[in-house]
């Protein structure tokens, strides 16, 4: 009887740091042994010299959160870690999110009853703290950051979400003395707000306007104010869905300094531009530019640029989808108040939990313009030990779960809404051509995406408790050094 129920043979494998060739012993669940010619494992998968590298980890995701304006995401539990699975990634981080006037620990709770029985890959969760009051200050989010909660968002806009200055501080200090990370969205509220009743009085309502209401100075604004009030308190944040220059040079300036100011972006602004936004129609009679509504809105093509060379440069840590689903048609869906609905009555968001790491290894492995280490480092192993997940994911080593991908490369396809498994009715990046795809895709050595098909199995995803994260300080990036 063998030792091993798995053995992937002929891996080219790709860590943060290394890139080396073995095979992968598997048992139960984890990763036992690497080498070459080890023995026969009970089951065997060639992998021809192809790239196998640890699963992806999707930081910043959204799936059945509850909403305050009568709008539904599409994709629950079940639905969501499918579609993630079937792009390569293992574990993903959603969001509980407190409302006004909520106990977190509701919140919390909430939400793992929103997952049971139904994710069929590994999952933890983040915070989203909305109502920072004196209960929830002092025992409530102390409390489940022992827990195993270690990270939790804040927010600086949306009027069911944003916190004010004070509370901004407040939140911040909790956690600095419980070695929390925060996660921030950063654009400026009030003058989104009076910008967008400016364009609202002058008949300016289609989508592409949603872009004008969130120029880069708002995001740019509130991104040095974030990082201020970090440095005040001495406590790391991450800004998140980092879209552009402005905001990039904030960043930049405080990592050059010596801050611990993390920054994260995400596929929208590699590959959509505000002109999308612009886009009325998509030939079905619907606007187009909907679809592309998300916050911040995407840039022009010279942000693109900005935002490939901060990948490159290690401006950025982490690499997310952000994946919002909201379908386009239906009672609760984008365009639920109409197709000819203002802007800003549209829910921000766009999906793209499957799609993002086979548009980041197309264009930015394969386009040159990054390499496989830090292909792996963005999208797998600092969001890992970001979240306090590492070394049990993110990496390939002894003792890690066995969550691997092999990799395809070479292919000639084109992203295809039809070809997804999410229960949204579109993907933004429809017609987008990729040249790698997962071959197979391994949750603690069980298949969950194999030859282009899902075989992944509803509840079998574990609950992933966080250890509190200790990420290395940024380094100054090469714009910088």
């Amino acid at each position: 009887m063998s030792e091993f129920d798995l053995i992937v043979r002929n891996a080219r494998c790709a860590t943060a740091a290394d890139v080396f060739d073995a095979d992968i012993a598997i048992r139960d669940g984890r990763i036992a042994a690497l080498g070459r010619k080890l023995p026969p494992g009970r089951e065997e998968i060639d992998a021809a010299g192809r790239w196998v590298l640890p699963g992806g980890i999707d930081g910043h995701c959204h799936f059945d959160q509850p909403m305050t304006d009568g709008s539904r995401m599409a994709d629950d539990f079940l639905s969501g870690t499918r579609s993630a699975a079937c792009g390569g990634t293992t574990t993903v981080l959603p969001f509980a999110c407190q409302l006004k006037g909520q106990s977190l620990r509701a919140a919390v709770e909430d939400y793992h009853r929103r997952a049971e029985g139904k994710a069929c890959i590994d999952y933890a969760f983040h915070m989203i703290v909305s109502d920072p009051g004196p209960r929830v200050l002092r025992h409530e989010l102390p409390e489940l950051i022992r827990e195993g909660y270690t990270s939790f968002k804040i927010y600086m806009t949306y009027d069911d979400l944003k916190l004010g200055d004070r509370e901004i501080i407040d939140v911040l200090a909790v956690a600095r003395d419980e070695g929390a990370m925060v996660m921030v969205h950063a654009e400026n509220t009030d003058c989104i707000a009076w910008l967008t009743e400016r364009l609202l009085r002058a008949g300016r309502t289609a989508p592409r306007y949603h872009a004008q209401a969130r120029p880069m100075l708002v995001e740019r604004e509130a991104t040095h104010r974030a990082i201020s009030y970090a440095e005040l308190v001495d406590v790391p944040i991450l800004i998140v869905h980092v879209s552009g220059r402005e905001a990039v040079e904030q960043i930049r300036w405080a990592q050059g300094n010596g801050l611990r100011v993390y920054a994260e972006t995400c596929p929208q602004y590699l590959f959509l531009t505000a002109e999308d936004l612009g886009v009325e129609e998509d030939g079905h009679g619907r606007m187009h530019g909907a679809k592309c509504i998300c916050s911040p809105p995407p840039r022009d093509k010279a942000n693109q640029q900005v935002i490939w060379d901060g990948l490159e440069s290690g401006v950025f840590q982490v690499f997310s989808s952000d994946h919002a689903p909201f379908r386009l048609d239906g009672p609760d869906g984008k365009m639920a108040a109409g197709p000819d609905a203002s802007f800003d009555r549209i829910p921000n968001g766009i999906p793209g939990v499957e799609t993002r790491l086979p548009l980041l290894f197309s264009h930015g492995v394969l386009g040159g313009r990054l390499d496989i280490c830090q292909f792996v480092a963005l999208t797998s192993t600092n969001v890992a030990k970001m979240y306090g997940l590492y070394p049990r994911k993110g990496s390939i080593a002894v003792g890690a779960d066995a969550d691997l991908v092999i990799w395809e490369t070479g292919v000639s396809r084109t992203i295809r809404n039809a070809d997804l498994h999410h229960e949204v009715d579109y993907t933004p990046y429809e017609g987008i051509p990729v040249s790698a795809w997962p071959a197979l895709t391994l949750s603690r050595g069980q298949a969950v995406w194999r030859d282009g098909r899902y075989v992944g199995e509803a509840g079998r995803g574990k609950f992933l408790r966080c250890e509190l994260p200790t990420p290395a300080r940024p380094k100054a990036s090469r714009e910088t050094a």
